[in-house]
């Protein structure tokens, strides 16, 4: 009987050892390059050639290449696509639901847990002017007026302190506003598929989204992308924002039109931003983005890495989810549903380890 073959397309360098236990159970593993995670040279012709006839295919988001409907057609062994991040947007989850497919991701708390913390670092950064500080003081200057920072909570001397506003309140959004509760700020969030009962855990005040822009000192973004998020924040959405405010974007790229992003920095619409991901990635050497100096701080979507956490604890995940597909049984962690009815019918109970 020969082996039933997965793929593994971005190897997790010292992690890759955790995956021995597909090979211990009979899997025979094929990998991509390294160089795919970091957004370098993946394209559907090499990918499909580790791939093709692939029962499982084991992954993290990759730039420059989609599992497209086309793509999925041609993979007509495979019965899963285990995700090492949370994020699955570049599959087509409705052609992976008409193919019978079953897409899973790794929500775990290493991964969002270090988005909240990372995006908590470049609120910081910004407000309290850190770079700005260092530079002066690098280049022979001293206290300046102009270093100001911002207090961001509220004092008995009459100071409200400021406004965070949170588009999303799931794992992330929940996260960051605990973080925050300590330095007493106003917290307002839209999100409108969570229950209003989560907005009251996470002591944030439910609010539409041209409110939050209208009000918050800080706009932090925290959603999926979607075709409801796709350009969510435009010229039109940027003219609603204070002059004073900055936003952060530590979800997907294209939630922001960069474009619009940047002539609202360069004329003053809004104060600052702070971005670890972009709509074309890694960010292009032209980008005018690279020319707004201190207006702007840019990060290499690597906001959730962090030592011995980033995706390394979502290998375990992964693996089990694939040993319980190639079982034939279903695996944790579906994002498509839907798929399941014709998933049992092409594979439920068909083991091949």
């Amino acid at each position: 009987m020969s082996k039933t073959k997965v793929a593994i397309y971005t190897p997790m360098g010292s992690a890759n050892r955790k995956f021995s236990q597909l090979e211990e159970a009979g899997c025979e593993l094929s990998w991509g390059d390294p160089e795919w995670r970091r957004a370098f040279g993946a394209n559907a012709d090499n990918v499909f050639a580790i791939t093709e006839g692939r029962a499982a295919i084991i992954g993290a988001v990759m730039r420059g290449f989609d599992f497209t409907r086309e793509f999925l057609e041609r993979q007509t062994e495979t019965r899963l696509i285990a995700k090492l991040t949370i994020g699955y947007d570049d599959i087509d989850i409705d052609a992976a639901t008409d193919l019978g497919i079953l897409v899973t991701h790794s929500p775990t708390e290493a991964n969002w847990g270090g988005v909240a913390e990372g995006t908590m670092a470049m609120m910081l950064a910004l407000l309290k002017k850190v770079r700005e500080r260092d530079q002066h003081v690098r280049n022979g200057g001293w206290r300046d007026d102009s270093l100001a920072g911002t207090y961001l909570g509220a004092r008995q001397d009459g100071y409200e302190g400021i406004t965070v506003g949170i588009i999303g309140l799931g794992r992330i959004g929940s996260r960051l506003c605990d973080l925050l509760a300590p330095w007493r700020v106003k917290l307002i969030a839209y999100d409108p598929y969570v229950d209003e009962a989560k907005f009251a855990h996470s002591n944030a005040k439910a609010v539409d989204l041209e409110t939050l822009l209208r009000e918050s000192d800080v706009v932090t973004i925290h959603a999926n992308l979607t075709s409801e998020t796709h350009y969510l924040m435009n010229e039109a959405r940027f003219e609603l924002m204070k002059p004073s405010a900055i936003l952060i974007n530590a979800a997907r790229g294209p939630i922001v039109e960069e474009e619009a992003l940047f002539f609202a920095l360069e004329k003053q619409k809004i104060a600052g931003a702070a971005l670890d991901v972009f709509e074309t990635e890694p960010l292009d050497l032209q980008s005018p983005l690279r020319g707004l100096g201190d207006k702007i701080l840019v990060s290499p979507h690597m906001i959730s890495g962090n030592k011995g956490a980033s995706l390394k604890p979502a290998v375990p995940w992964t693996v089990d989810n694939t040993l319980a597909a190639l079982r034939g049984e279903l695996p944790r962690h579906i994002v498509n549903a839907e798929a399941i009815p014709l998933w049992r019918k092409r594979f439920g109970g068909k083991n091949l380890l």
